[in-house]
């Protein structure tokens, strides 16, 4: 680490601290990117602990690394510069970015631009369309993951729950996972706060069921073959028409939201699809990365942002019980008797 000089503290993650540094000068010995670091240079780096050294790296340690590493450099994607070892652990060094979307809706004083919204949308779906090309799913795709460099640019950030996916569906993967899509992201940058607010699981679904009804064979025939499939039972919902949830929102939009939202998988629209989508092509147009709000993470006065409401908490599917309980009232409508 004598090779940086620390600036300032970012942040914490599941698998380690965030900080601010600037890369003073290389050292033989590492392990690294060939070629990417520059004396000067300002970086992200994530220090990740081994609890014991027998139990090597962190799966999702690894996984970040060997997602961003399977993919060339691509302008939406964060830049993973080097990976070096430190003490009892090992250091990730990221191209370090200013702030992250979660910042801007938080401090956005009211539903941004559409012309904002739609530049925000666009960069996203580039990235993941990179992605999905290159046969990575990230897994956790939320506005906090979201990063933003000082000139607005978007980039997608944090693949420790990423996968290499099999394009034939072979792969079998965990269903221990929850992730916004897509249109959930777009669906809060329109709304300027997320659509299914759930604080829990149960609390989520019923949020879910409320605006897109309660799903059933007929309209998603893969249902039935879920694990956890009937373990719990909702009432009958229909499905809530979307220009009623956001009803400011333009024909065009309401149309590639509804293609986002849907329960059946394959039947949503690719991100490669999405961006052909008149929703871009309409005025007003998306505006260039630097008509962006960019506020700031680590103090100081930050620009175009305003106080707004408190950030949401993310939900997990594998909370304790005990952390999982709510008021029985308030999901009692949603529940069938008997």
């Amino acid at each position: 680490m004598d090779q940086y000089c620390i600036l300032g503290r970012i942040g914490e993650g599941a698998h380690g601290i965030v900080f601010k540094a600037k890369h003073v000068e290389p050292r033989v010995g590492w392990q690294c990117l060939p070629s990417i670091l520059q004396t000067g240079e300002i970086v992200a780096l994530k220090k990740v602990a081994l609890r014991r050294l027998e139990d090597g790296f962190p799966n999702q340690a690894l996984r970040e690394i060997k997602a961003l590493q399977e993919m060339e450099d691509n302008q939406y994607v964060v830049q993973l510069k080097a990976v070096f070892p430190h003490g009892g652990g090992f250091v990730l060094a990221f191209e370090f970015m200013l702030s992250d979307l979660a910042e801007v809706v938080r401090h956005a004083q009211r539903p941004l631009a559409q012309a904002q919204v739609k530049s925000y949308l666009q960069m996203l779906l580039k990235g993941v369309a990179f992605c999905h090309a290159n046969n990575i799913v990230h897994r956790d795709l939320k506005p906090a993951n979201l990063l933003i460099s000082a000139s607005g640019q978007l980039k997608i950030a944090d693949f420790g729950l990423a996968r290499v996916f099999s394009p034939d569906g072979s792969r079998l993967y965990t269903h221990q996972v929850a992730t916004r899509s897509v249109g959930c992201i777009m669906g809060e940058l329109l709304n300027g706060s997320p659509l299914f607010p759930g604080k829990n699981d149960i609390e989520q679904l019923c949020y879910v069921l409320r605006i897109l009804g309660t799903p059933n064979p007929q309209v998603w025939p893969e249902l039935t073959e879920l694990p956890d499939y009937n373990k719990i039972s909702f009432k009958e919902q229909v499905p809530m028409p979307l220009e009623e949830v956001l009803p400011d929102v333009s024909p065009q939009a309401l149309d590639l939201l509804g293609q986002f939202l849907l329960y059946p998988p394959h039947q949503r629209i690719a991100a490669s699809k999405a961006l052909l989508h008149q929703y871009f092509f309409t005025a007003p147009l998306p505006a260039h990365p630097s008509e962006l709000p960019i506020p700031q993470r680590l103090g100081g006065p930050a620009p175009k942002a305003h106080p707004g409401p408190p950030h949401i908490h993310d939900f997990h599917v594998d909370r304790p019980l005990e952390e999982s309980l709510l008021n029985p009232e308030l999901i009692r409508p949603f529940i069938l008797e008997g």
